[in-house]
């Protein structure tokens, strides 16, 4: 009887032993593709350093390049430099910011020389801490940036040298220092905290920011919303003691101010990574992904661009796609890349849709009406960026159309390009940039560029807007091939329809950049004459010598004046 039980006893050690290096092996075979580099504390200084310096060697100058990065930090302390280029996304595993510390140096440096730093889009940072061995962390960037989740033991600055910049986004962020904005043109910081903010120039929002800077519209241009009325933070990747990868969901919160992430964690539900199917560009299609997302799987994008020659659709409520490192969803189908279902908890997080040459009518369609309510669990877009030209032709109608209500835009740049490759009124075609049919959308951080009609187009109800950078198309030929309409100059930037009964928009800056002389726009935003239709804080500026905008809004305002000389703003409409 004793031989039999040490038998068994002998048998289930073995098969103990045996299943073991199976358990670590599956741990250890997440594999995330050639082009996402994990760093772990125990690596060398050295070892790291030179992998971060090829990245950034081959991105530094990389404006519409092919290639896509994330860097990714376990848990830990490095002592490294990090320099972020083109298409590099940096990302700490930890759970909040604190569990990775970098003490170095952070930084965005100026693409273009003088210190101009108005064409450094495309990268983000994300959930780390730094300790800067300089005097300040240096995050000189433009459109299509993020800073998020992240602790900055030190101070921070938006610019190179005091050079032009054109950004940018922070949320959830603490900055035990100053930030200083310089001559950074505008800027929205969302849920975060400083020790003081510095400088201003065109349009500076403060949403849910404690200590905000002081002073008021118009001089200085700080425009302050003392809590964010709705949100869900953006998820992220984290691993933890045991090398296990999961995506943390952050929960919905209301009314809310300052970072979340202070007790350890930001407050939400844990995904494990086998609830994702994690794709690869190089073999993945929207076939592909489709059938992932037909058995229930979730997406993890890594980076690279996705040739998209069919429609992905997502039907599943709380299904979550998450890119890395820009991934970018080329659009190369007559139809829409991405259709999301009239559904709830829907996260679509880090993606970059670029334009073929197919024309469809829309890249990305958020549900197929505005009939069901979303209040309690909406659909949520993070950093989903937009283009349309600049690396090749490219044509899309509507670049981005929201359909369904009570969805939330936590920062987006929809850019039809004015340079880059192949680039011209009759090349890049785009006619309107955001479409708004849905009720009850809330939108934090929104850049749109250069489209050939509206800029943004809102139908839907109970709207609101808290930040709006936008520039005109810079090259229509003459006045006749941009018109609305008889007696109408251009296509007003912000549009509100005449059937829309409310709506509200904070912090506005509309920009002219017309290449050729006597072209003007009547107005940069319009919309119905109704009180429950308001804005608040609008600017208006010509950039260079043509042409110019003739009213800030439905006829009032005033006309610009040539190289910035004069800059209308409006406070608040209606008075």
């Amino acid at each position: 009887m004793m031989n039999y039980i040490k038998r068994i006893a002998l048998i289930c050690i073995i098969i103990v032993f045996a299943l073991v290096p199976s358990f670590a092996q599956k741990i250890q075979q997440v594999d995330f593709g050639p082009n996402v580099i994990v760093f772990d504390p125990s690596m060398s200084a050295e070892t790291i350093q030179k992998q971060i310096n090829r990245v950034y060697n081959s991105q530094r100058f990389a404006q519409f390049g092919n290639e896509r990065y994330a860097l990714l930090f376990k848990p830990g302390t490095y002592a490294v430099d990090i320099p972020v280029g083109f298409y590099t996304e940096v990302m700490g595993l930890g759970a909040s910011p604190d569990e990775v510390k970098i003490t170095g140096n952070l930084h965005s440096d100026a693409y273009l020389s003088g210190n101009n730093s108005t064409c450094n889009f495309w990268r983000g940072v994300t959930n780390f801490s730094v300790v800067p061995s300089d005097k300040f962390v240096q995050w000189a960037v433009s459109q299509a940036t993020w800073f998020r989740q992240m602790h900055i033991e030190g101070n921070m600055v938006l610019h190179q040298h005091s050079g032009w910049a054109s950004g940018g986004w922070m949320a959830n962020t603490r900055v035990e220092g100053t930030v200083g904005s310089g001559p950074q043109q505008q800027w929205i910081s969302r849920n975060t905290e400083w020790a003081k903010w510095t400088g201003s120039n065109w349009n500076m929002v403060f949403v849910g920011v404690v200590n905000p800077p002081a002073g008021n519209w118009p001089n200085p241009p700080y425009t302050r919303i003392p809590v964010v009325p709705v949100i869900r933070e953006k998820p992220y990747l984290q691993v933890n003691k045991a090398g296990e990868y999961s995506v943390r969901l952050p929960s919905i919160k209301k009314d809310s101010a300052g970072y979340d992430w202070a007790e350890g964690s930001v407050p939400g539900n844990t995904l494990p990574i086998s609830k994702f199917y994690i794709a690869r560009s190089d073999t993945d299609t929207a076939d592909t992904l489709n059938t992932q997302l037909s058995k229930g799987m979730n997406i993890l994008l890594t980076p690279g661009i996705y040739g998209l020659t069919n429609t992905i659709h997502v039907t599943r409520p709380d299904t979550v796609i998450l890119g890395m490192g820009l991934a970018t969803l080329r659009v190369d189908t007559s139809n829409a890349g991405m259709k999301i279902g009239d559904i709830d908890g829907v996260t679509v997080s880090g993606v970059l849709f670029d334009a073929g040459n197919a024309d469809p009518p829309v890249l990305m369609e958020v549900g197929t009406n505005n009939i069901a309510r979303h209040t309690g669990n909406p659909i949520v877009l993070h950093d989903v960026i937009f283009r349309v030209g600049g690396s090749g032709i490219g044509k899309a109608q509507v670049s981005l159309r929201i359909n369904a209500n009570d969805t939330i835009v936590d920062h987006t740049w929809i850019w039809r390009a004015d340079h880059g490759s192949r680039v011209g009124w009759m090349y890049n075609r785009a006619a309107r940039g955001l479409v708004v049919n849905g009720n009850n959308v809330t939108i934090y951080g929104l850049f749109v560029e250069h489209y050939q009609e509206y800029q943004v187009f809102w139908y839907g109800d109970g709207g609101r807007t808290y930040f709006y950078q936008s520039e005109l198309p810079y090259d229509p030929p003459d006045q006749g091939s941009w018109t609305a309409g008889f007696g109408v100059r251009g296509w007003a930037s912000y549009k509100v329809d005449d059937g829309v009964t409310s709506h509200e928009a904070w912090g506005m800056g509309i920009y002219s950049v017309f290449k050729k002389g006597d072209i003007f726009l009547s107005n940069a935003v319009e919309a119905p004459r109704t009180p429950k239709v308001r804005f608040h804080h609008i600017i208006t500026v010509c950039i260079g010598a043509n042409g110019g905008i003739m009213n800030v809004i439905n006829g009032i305002g005033g006309k610009t004046a040539i190289n910035c000389s004069g800059n209308p703003k409006i406070t608040d409409y209606p008075e």
